[in-house]
C-alpha cells in the first residue's frame, strides 16, 4: 500500500464515468496519485443500480478488493453512487473495510471526507442527503488531454417512470447554472477537447425546474456551440415528451450539433407505454422522429428498449418490433425487464416468465442487428470526418497502422494512417470503404489536422 494513492472502480452510465473522472481529478488536486488496486490506500467503487443484480455486482467487487488487499484495515474503501444511495450504511455492516458511503449528491463532498477518514482511522462517514439545489464541485487537477469532454448539466429526474429508480437514487431534478456549465466547457476546450457531450438524466428539461436560471436547453446548446474551438456537440439523454420545437430546430440551426440522437422509446405498445408512465404514445414518438429528420435529413436515431414489462402481451411486443422497423434505429440498448426495489413497476402483477422475456429479447436484437448492418452498409462510399481517439485494436499495415475514430454519427471507424505520429485528438477526412459487423473501415481522403 502506497500513501496518498487511490483506485476507482466504476459501474454504469456515462454520468457515473464522469463522476469518477471528477473524483480522480479532485483527489489528484489534493496530492493523491492514481495507483493499481493492490497498491492503493483509497479504493472507491462508484455504483449503478440500473442494470440487473446491482447489489450482487457491488458485493462481488468489494469481495475482490478484500481479496487483493488482504482485508488490510489501513485501506480505506468507499462506496459511491446509486447503490450507495439505496443501501446506505448497511455497507458498514457488510464489509469492514468500507468506511465511506456517498450517495449521488454526496459524492461532491467525498474528497474532503476521504482526507478526514485517513486522519481518523476509527471513523466512518455517510453522505446520503439530497441537496436542494445543484452544488458546484471543487475543481480537480486537469487530466490528460481527451478528444471528447463530458459535462454534466443537471442532476436527478422528476419523471417517475414506473420501472426506474433514478428519482429515488439521484433525487429530483436540479439544473446546474448555465454560467458554470459554460466555464467547464471552455476549460475542456482549452485542455484540448474538440467534442463536448452534455449529460443529464433528462437533458431537454434543463432549466425548467425551480433551480434553473432562465436559460433553456435549446439556448444552452446554442451557447455551447458558439464556444471557440468546439468541433462537435452531442447530448444524452433526452425524453421524447420534453423535446420542444426549439430542440428539434437546433439540429438544423447548429452545424456543431452532431446528426445522431439517442432517443429512448422503451416500448412500442401504447398500453405498455402508459403502464410505464412515459407520457407519450406511438403517434407522438413517430411524429417527433419525422420532425427531427425533417430538420436534419441525415439524422441517425438510436434508442433504449425494455422487453417483458409486466403485462406485456405478444401483441404488445409485436408493436415494439413494428416501431423499431418504422424508426429504422441504427442501434439500440435492449434489456429484459427486472424489478427494482422502490420502483412502482415492482408492485405490478402479471410478471412475464424469464424464458418468454429472453425469447423476445433475442428476436428484438436480431431485428436490430439487421437494421444496424443495413445502416452501416449505407455508409460505404461516403466521405466523412473522423475525430481520432487512439490506435485501433484492428491489425494494420506496418507502414500505416490502423487508428480508430468516430464519425459525426458516433460510429467507430478504423483507418490506416502513416506511421510515426500521434493522431489522438486529430481530425481526419476519410472515405468509408467497408462495413463490418459493428464498425466501419475507411481510407484517408485528405488532411489530418
Amino acid at each position: 500500500m502506497l500513501q496518498k494513492t487511490f483506485h476507482i472502480i466504476t459501474f454504469g452510465c456515462q454520468m457515473n464515468v464522469h463522476d469518477s473522472q471528477w473524483l480522480g481529478g479532485a483527489l489528484r488536486a489534493r496530492g493523491f496519485a492514481e495507483a493499481p488496486l493492490e497498491d492503493a490506500q483509497v479504493v472507491v467503487v462508484n455504483t449503478c443500480s440500473v442494470r440487473e443484480k446491482p447489489e450482487q455486482k457491488v458485493m462481488s467487487a468489494l469481495g475482490r478488493i478484500r481479496q487483493v488487499t488482504g482485508g488490510d484495515p489501513r485501506v480505506l474503501v468507499g462506496v459511491a453512487g446509486c447503490v450507495a444511495q439505496q443501501l446506505g450504511t448497511t455497507f458498514f455492516e457488510k464489509e469492514p473495510q468500507v468506511r465511506l458511503v456517498a450517495g449521488s449528491d454526496g459524492i461532491g463532498a467525498a474528497p474532503a471526507a476521504i482526507e478526514r477518514l485517513l486522519d481518523a482511522p476509527a471513523l466512518r462517514l455517510s453522505l446520503l442527503d439530497f441537496t436542494e439545489s445543484y452544488v458546484e464541485r471543487e475543481p480537480g487537477a486537469p487530466g490528460p488531454t481527451q478528444p471528447v469532454a463530458y459535462v454534466n448539466i443537471m442532476q436527478g429526474c422528476d419523471n417517475f417512470c414506473t420501472y426506474c429508480i433514478v428519482p429515488y437514487t439521484r433525487g429530483r431534478q436540479k439544473s446546474r447554472s448555465s454560467a458554470a456549465i459554460l466555464d467547464e466547457c471552455r476549460a475542456a476546450l482549452e485542455n484540448g477537447a474538440r467534442e463536448i457531450t452534455l449529460l443529464g438524466q433528462n437533458v431537454n428539461a434543463f432549466g425548467r425546474d425551480s433551480r434553473g436560471d432562465g436559460v433553456s436547453f435549446a439556448r444552452l446548446l446554442a451557447l455551447v456551440a458558439a464556444l471557440p474551438g468546439l468541433e462537435r456537440l452531442r447530448y444524452v439523454t433526452p425524453h421524447p415528451k420534453d423535446m420542444g420545437p426549439e430542440d428539434v430546430e437546433a439540429f438544423a440551426a447548429l452545424p456543431q450539433l452532431c446528426p445522431r440522437l439517442h432517443l429512448p422509446l422503451q416500448a412500442g405498445s401504447d398500453v405498455v407505454l402508459k403502464r410505464m408512465h412515459r407520457r407519450y404514445d406511438r403517434a407522438a414518438y413517430l411524429d417527433l422522429a419525422a420532425r427531427l429528420r425533417a430538420a436534419r435529413p441525415d439524422l441517425a436515431l438510436s434508442t433504449d428498449l425494455i422487453v417483458g414489462f409486466p403485462g406485456e402481451t405478444e401483441a404488445d411486443f409485436a408493436a415494439t418490433l413494428e416501431m423499431v422497423r418504422a424508426c429504422g434505429f441504427m442501434s439500440s440498448f435492449s434489456f429484459c425487464y427486472s424489478d427494482r426495489p422502490g420502483a412502482r413497476a415492482a408492485l405490478l402483477p402479471d410478471k412475464i416468465p424469464v424464458a418468454v422475456a429472453r425469447d423476445r429479447l433475442l428476436r428484438l436484437q436480431a431485428l436490430q442487428d439487421e437494421l444496424g448492418a443495413r445502416w452501416l452498409q449505407s455508409r460505404v462510399g461516403a466521405t466523412t470526418t473522423l475525430l481520432l481517439e487512439g490506435p485501433s485494436p484492428r491489425e494494420g499495415d506496418a507502414a500505416a497502422p490502423s487508428w480508430q475514430g468516430r464519425d459525426p454519427y458516433g460510429a467507430p471507424v478504423h483507418v490506416p494512417l502513416p506511421v510515426g505520429a500521434d493522431y489522438c485528438g486529430k481530425m481526419a477526412r476519410v472515405v468509408i470503404v467497408a462495413a463490418k459487423k459493428h464498425s466501419l473501415v475507411a481510407r484517408l481522403q485528405g488532411d489530418v489536422w
